[in-house]
């Protein structure tokens, strides 16, 4: 963030709180252009954000107020400058529910804490989509107030030319153009009158003590109900098992009756329309991101993609004929090609070591000539209490234990940044070794916990081969 944008920041947020600064730190850049600093005082904490795109500012913005003043969850708006494309919002924490999943989505076993989660979040879903639509302006939606027939159309394209083209797909273009033109003609059919979030997915949902709360609509406008569901439930790195998805689906089905009527079958056959269009959509930025740009982590998400695509053909049941477009997903599914995505086929491994400052570094046996170092003794230490004497940062009372701590989160939050630009560019270069260190004064609490954390994160975000070794705690775990 440029430095006068931060001290612009810095002046609202004295205006606001009306106290002097403490700490200002930086945070992690999404997709887009915007950019976010955490700005805390003696007793206050914002989040300060930059956004070059007006457009996109004057939506947010007034989602934000509309959705807070229906008591809706989404973060309260502390104060803005419009014209210096500056704005103040809530705190939510670092949490999100992508986050939380990758820690404990682990073996397979989808434990039933996340079920808990996806159904509280599933009931409120309703409510936001069909009460927060009540009485808000869809004129300040940006770029289109509907998710209408053009704007299927640009998702269609999208996946047609920065998937199906460069996944080297055969297909003949008139007549694929027919099929989707025919696929959104059944779309439109089904009742649209709701906010449509857009991108309800799991990096857009956060934790935060035991609530939780929606961010990022920005690009919400008026649409189906069905989209937004299969969005989060057809998120494909959240890998939801297909029995869960179903557990799901009723659970937000029930929630939406308490609303609205809906004829149930009805509402599930243009779920897998929807499901189908969303899965597309995401396929195009895969492509994008990973064919094009060359952002090889992105083809990552390619195998879970497929695995869903695979599900919805097999029980494919629209009320419309699509030959074209079926036979192109087919050759997705079946795709050589696409294929090589499906297993962890770059070259990196990753170690990753929690270790005492007392008894020295981890010696690196990879012959990289060692790598990153952290230093955890900054951090909020339970080993000071009797009662985590005895138990590590892979214990439940540990984890426990920094789940109330705020600065052990904001340490990852900048780890995590710092070493996706490490892997991201070895990824690239095909580098076979990186090694990366946690420390503490005794190697058994915060330097396990940072080290199983990044592992978990690791794993999820690049499918990287990694190796943990806890050099304190008699832990060594090889991780594939």
């Amino acid at each position: 963030m440029k430095p006068i944008i931060e001290k612009q920041l810095s002046e609202l947020f004295k205006e606001w709180s009306g106290e002097e600064i403490t700490q200002i730190s930086q945070l992690p850049r999404s997709g887009s252009d915007r950019q976010y600093i955490r700005i805390k005082s003696k007793t206050k904490s914002a989040i300060g954000t930059y956004n070059p795109d007006k457009k996109e500012n004057i939506a947010f913005l007034n989602f934000s107020k509309h959705f807070f003043a229906e008591g809706l969850s989404v973060p309260q708006i502390y104060s803005e400058m419009p014209n210096n494309d500056i704005y103040l919002q809530e705190d939510l924490g670092n949490t999100t529910l992508f986050g939380y999943l990758s820690k404990v989505y682990k073996d397979g076993i989808f434990p039933k804490q996340l079920i808990d989660i996806y159904k509280l979040i599933l009931t409120e879903l309703p409510r936001f989509q069909i009460e927060g639509s009540k009485n808000l302006d869809f004129s300040v939606c940006y770029p289109r107030n509907s998710f209408d027939k053009q704007s299927m159309m640009w998702d269609l394209n999208y996946f047609k030319y920065y998937f199906l083209k460069l996944a080297k797909v055969q297909f003949d273009e008139q007549e694929l153009e027919n099929d989707f033109q025919a696929f959104t003609d059944y779309l439109l059919r089904a009742d649209r009158e709701y906010f449509l979030y857009r991108d309800f997915q799991s990096r857009n949902i956060m934790l935060n003590d035991d609530k939780i709360c929606f961010i990022d609509y920005q690009g919400g406008r008026k649409g189906a109900l069905q989209y937004d569901v299969a969005s989060l439930l057809y998120d494909s790195k959240a890998d939801i098992p297909q029995h869960i998805r179903e557990e799901l689906l009723n659970t937000y089905i029930n929630a939406v009756d308490k609303y609205i009527k809906i004829d149930k079958d009805e509402f599930l056959n243009y779920f897998q329309g929807y499901t189908l269009v969303r899965i597309m959509q995401a396929m195009g930025s895969y492509g994008f991101r990973g064919f094009y740009e060359k952002k090889e982590h992105f083809l990552l998400s390619i195998p879970f993609a497929l695995k869903n695509l695979k599900y919805q053909l097999e029980n494919l049941r629209l009320p419309v004929k699509l030959t074209a477009l079926v036979n192109a997903l087919d050759q997705v599914v079946k795709s050589e090609f696409l294929k090589q995505f499906g297993g962890n086929k770059n070259p990196l491994k990753v170690t990753i070591s929690s270790f005492s400052y007392k008894k020295g570094f981890p010696a690196d046996i990879s012959g990289n000539g060692g790598g990153f170092v952290f230093d955890c003794r900054c951090l909020s230490n339970p080993g000071r209490y009797s009662e985590y004497k005895k138990v590590t940062g892979k214990d439940q009372a540990v984890i426990d234990f920094f789940s109330k701590q705020t600065d052990i989160h904001e340490f990852l939050d900048k780890v995590y940044s710092i070493v996706d630009m490490a892997v991201e560019n070895y990824i690239e270069r095909k580098f076979g070794n990186l090694m990366i260190n946690f420390g503490c004064t005794g190697g058994q609490h915060r330097s396990v916990f940072c080290a199983e954390n990044l592992n978990n994160y690791l794993k999820k975000k690049y499918g990287v081969e990694t190796i943990l070794r806890h050099t304190e705690t008699h832990l060594f775990v090889d991780s594939e």
